[in-house]
């Protein structure tokens, strides 16, 4: 933000106030209009969202423009509030977003959306705003741009802990290029706030070692001079707006109903009155009606990265697949200069092995502490400003307990990747709370993410190197133990450095025409023995290692049906694993065959993974005799 610009005249003030007034009946239209959505809390953020708006370095007609400042709407809901300010901006007619507010295949959707010019980031789901806003004002200091990241939150949402996480670590990295703002109508859906859940937001943010500024959310000279000093703290700094939900309708004033409930046409003529504005409803009924939506532009076709992404690394002897990550991304760090890669640790830099790339780039090394929410959205936002970003965590952690979070990730086109050690049943001793056994399951539900799974340390290392230089999000989960080097049946090493991965295809690892072993993981080098142990009983299994279950190579399966009997192996919850996407393809494809899924039936409980395989029926002798009793 240019202070120098921001001097707020008569004129000016007079021009704010005016827009203000407008954008609520723009608010009260577009709502009534599509009988929904939340004016009440839309109509107590106009004022400081309007002064902001135009105080904030942006352009309507360079919204990308990379200098800019960024603006997050962590209450997503207030939309009608955002687009009828942006409107009044010059970023889109202000037409279309009352007239196709809510509609079908328009980009004016209930929750703000980054296809909205003006727009930096989708939201809704309450307590991520502010993790995304330390993302993006990360970000911009590691590309040293001078510029200032503003979000708007609600109140209510002030009981989300996420929100703390967020607070800390905006501290804990002088993230003082972060302003947020608070509506404090104290009226959330179900009542007062301090009813439904009671809190101390001004000292919660003092006592995090935020600066605290209380106005009068309604008053523009207040709004405009807590922001130039805001923006001219040191520190991170919260702006609590006090407001009036409903603002400037007195029948709306301070009733929670209008939080998420619409006006009657009737209400909206009395209200537009009282507003000293026309009412022009039946034109944007008219122009409803004739609303066409046309094509929506995908934003996410963007070329790989340009990174050296090195030679690999041959791995000769018994190795963890955990060692290969961190070995082969600081490697990478390590060969190239001004690196866009960075990486996010949850307090397990010695056990994802991070620790490397630490070293190597500790200014891209980010540690989050036990905050797994706020890591994985930091990281997600972090990404949109150009960065190559890795989430580093525990399966549990860096998948099931964020979930959430990572589906705003992928429906923001984040390039995020995941890398999870400690999945399957192969963690072992830590038991069944730390057994990531149903990532696969649980990640198929996000369309854009696409999940690899490394069989060895040699096929780690060049899984690693290409998720480097491409965008989009991936998943890299992998297990803690330790595992033989992947071999063909001439004993050479198989995935050697004439190796290259390429996403979708499967591995043949062993041919056979009596039956055909899928895998994944883990258990690669198991089922590379089971076939071998078969070969000496006249009995042959083709071994396919499966690296991109939600993405199974056709012709990979035509050719395993051809033997008339498929099993899949994994050390994962059978319901959810790599047998229910073979299962899934085969029927796709018409194909016809047995079929039988080798898998985790319960919680695992703690133990030696050998041992446990065993107790499982998933060790090497176990399966054996499955095996046999089905063929035989």
């Amino acid at each position: 933000m240019d202070l120098k610009k921001t001097s707020l005249s008569a004129e000016k003030l007079e021009e704010l106030q005016q827009l203000s007034n407008i954008a609520r009946g723009a608010i009260l239209k577009m709502t009534t209009l599509s009988a929904s959505g939340h004016p009440g809390g839309s109509m107590s953020s106009i004022d400081f969202l309007m002064m902001l708006l135009n105080m904030a370095n942006i352009d309507p007609k360079k919204p990308k423009w990379e200098e800019r400042d960024r603006v997050i709407i962590s209450h997503g809901h207030i939309s009608p509030a955002v687009y009828s300010a942006l409107g009044l901006m010059g970023f889109f007619d202000l037409d279309d977003a009352i007239s196709q507010f809510r509609l079908a295949g328009s980009i004016f959707e209930g929750h703000v959306e980054p296809e909205v010019p003006g727009i930096e980031w989708t939201s809704g789901n309450l307590g991520q705003g502010l993790s995304a806003a330390c993302g993006f004002a990360l970000g911009c200091k590691l590309k040293k741009i001078d510029n200032h990241t503003f979000v708007l939150m609600g109140d209510g949402e002030q009981q989300k802990g996420q929100i703390c996480e967020a607070r800390r670590f905006a501290i804990k990295y002088n993230l003082n290029n972060i302003t947020a703002f608070v509506d404090y109508n104290k009226l959330q859906i179900c009542g007062n706030i301090k009813e439904i859940m009671p809190q101390n937001i001004m000292d919660n943010y003092l006592s995090d070692g935020w600066e605290v500024i209380e106005i009068d959310g309604h008053h523009l000279p207040e709004i405009h001079d807590a922001v130039i000093e805001a923006v001219k703290n040191d520190k991170p700094t919260m702006i609590l707006a006090n407001t009036i939900m409903g603002k400037g309708v007195s029948f709306m004033e301070n009733k929670e109903k209008y939080h998420g409930s619409t006006i009657s046409e009737e209400q909206l003529n009395e209200a537009l009155k009282e507003l000293g504005l026309v009412n022009d409803f039946d034109k944007y009924k008219e122009l409803r009606n004739k609303f066409k939506p046309s094509s929506r532009k995908n934003d996410n076709e963007n070329t790989d990265f340009k990174l050296n992404t090195g030679d690999p690394i041959i791995y000769k002897e018994t190795a963890d697949n955990r060692s290969a990550w961190g070995n082969a991304i600081a490697d990478v760090a390590s060969i190239n200069d001004n690196a866009t890669i960075t990486v996010f640790d949850c307090d397990l830099k010695g056990s994802v092995k991070t620790n490397k790339f630490e070293s190597v780039l500790p200014q891209n090394f980010f540690q989050g502490g036990i905050m797994e929410h706020n890591t994985a959205v930091v990281a997600g936002a972090m990404s949109k400003e150009g960065f190559n970003v890795f989430f580093a965590d525990f399966g549990v952690f860096g998948v099931d307990e964020t979930f959430n979070q990572h589906r705003l990730n992928d429906i923001n086109k984040t390039n995020l990747k995941i890398i999870t050690t400690h999945v399957g049943l192969d963690v072992g001793e830590d038991g069944k709370t730390h057994q990531c056994i149903d990532y696969l399951g649980v990640m198929k539900n996000l369309y854009h993410f696409k999940t690899i799974i490394p069989a060895d340390p040699n096929q780690t290392d060049r899984i690693i190197r290409y998720i480097t230089s491409k965008q989009g999000n991936f998943l890299i989960p992998m297990g803690r133990s330790k595992l033989e080097i992947i071999k063909d049946d001439h004993g050479k090493i198989f995935y050697d450095k004439d190796y290259k991965f390429k996403y979708g295809k499967a591995d043949l690892l062993r041919d056979g025409k009596d039956c055909a072993l899928f895998v994944m993981g883990t258990m690669t080098g198991n089922a590379v023995e089971i076939a071998d142990i078969l070969k000496g009983e006249n009995i042959s299994v083709q071994v396919w290692n499966i690296s991109c279950p939600n993405d199974i190579d056709e012709d990979a399966l035509k050719t395993a049906a051809q033997t008339g009997v498929i099993f899949t192996y994994e050390d994962h919850n059978v319901n959810t694993g790599l047998g229910n996407s073979i299962a899934d393809k085969l029927m796709q494809m018409g194909l016809s065959c047995k079929f039988h899924k080798f898998g985790v039936e319960d919680y695992g409980v703690s133990g030696n993974s050998r041992d446990l395989f065993r107790m499982y029926k998933l060790d090497v002798k176990s399966i054996l005799n499955r095996i046999k009793k089905i063929i035989l």
